[in-house]
């Protein structure tokens, strides 16, 4: 009770320094040459913005910095500012920890600018957030970016259209390098600390097995378990995330003599990022 009431008040004092700050700024719009202001959750999706907005889009504001994880991250004053000059508010929507907490919020702040749902037209699989781990799901969501940026700025309708178009041909030649790159251990397992490949593994027919399970640290059965199951399988590499702990994920890998293998999530170059990972699990299984 005392930690809701505390956020709650931490909550007023961020609103009132917003609304104080917003009143004294000039128009940054003006300032901008015009450019259309637009925030996101995440970083991978404002390399999807930016490639679709190309330069009518100004710089792209992310509400979870890099190194940040989506579970616990509370947006800045600074953030809420920027929320609060927003044309274009770009969401995953699929149920990411952040947007669960923060969006009702967030679409508060400022009841003018376009919200833009990405998993609009996805399937949500098992609950698993992490829609925008396949290139396939990031076509659709670049494409419900494209409708936005138009909904905010129709007068540009034929430039973003070229740019998503662009964009499109450019996701779906890196879906045909990774399913090639990854053809060679077709229906092979990985194992992952924090589930966030399950639509990647969908995609390229591989098998996700997670040492985080429900958000929670393993318990020393479960590590005996999945260290059991790593020896029967010949897995011998354990991928993590910079934003999560790789505790448990290094006492596994030296019980199998296996190594520990950073990949991210959560990049901003999203093509780029997508090829190093492919090739690290191509590599490594």
């Amino acid at each position: 009770m005392i930690n809701m009431y505390v956020r709650m008040i931490i909550w007023i004092v961020l609103v009132a320094i917003v609304f104080v700050c917003g009143c004294a700024a000039p128009d940054a719009t003006q300032e901008d040459g015009g450019k259309l202001k637009v925030v996101v959750s995440i970083l991978p999706l404002a390399d999807f913005v930016e490639n679709v907005g190309g330069d009518n889009v100004g710089d792209v504001s992310v509400m979870i910095p890099p190194g940040s994880s989506p579970a616990t991250y509370e947006p800045t004053a600074s953030q809420l500012r920027d929320v609060s000059d927003a044309d274009v508010y770009v969401m995953v929507g699929s149920g990411i920890p952040f947007e669960s907490v923060w969006m009702d919020k967030i679409r508060e702040m400022n009841k003018d600018m376009v919200v833009v749902d990405c998993s609009f037209g996805i399937e949500v699989v098992d609950n698993d957030p992490h829609i925008w781990l396949s290139a396939r799901n990031a076509k659709v969501m670049v494409h419900n970016i494209y409708a936005g940026l138009v909904e905010a700025d129709g007068a540009n309708e034929e430039y973003y259209s070229m740019m998503h178009a662009k964009y499109a041909l450019e996701l779906d030649m890196v879906d045909r390098e990774m399913d090639d790159a990854l053809l060679g251990v077709s229906r092979g397992k990985f194992m992952v600390f924090h589930p966030a490949w399950g639509y990647f593994a969908r995609d390229y027919d591989l098998l996700q097995v997670p040492i985080e399970i429900e958000g929670k640290e393993p318990s020393s059965a479960d590590v005996s378990e999945l260290i059991e199951f790593a020896r029967d399988n010949e897995i011998k590499v354990v991928f993590v995330q910079p934003q999560f702990s790789a505790k448990s994920a290094g006492v596994i890998a030296r019980e199998i003599g296996g190594d520990v293998v950073a990949v991210d999530a959560l990049a901003r170059d999203y093509i780029g990022n997508l090829r190093i990972v492919s090739k690290s699990f191509a590599d490594n299984m």
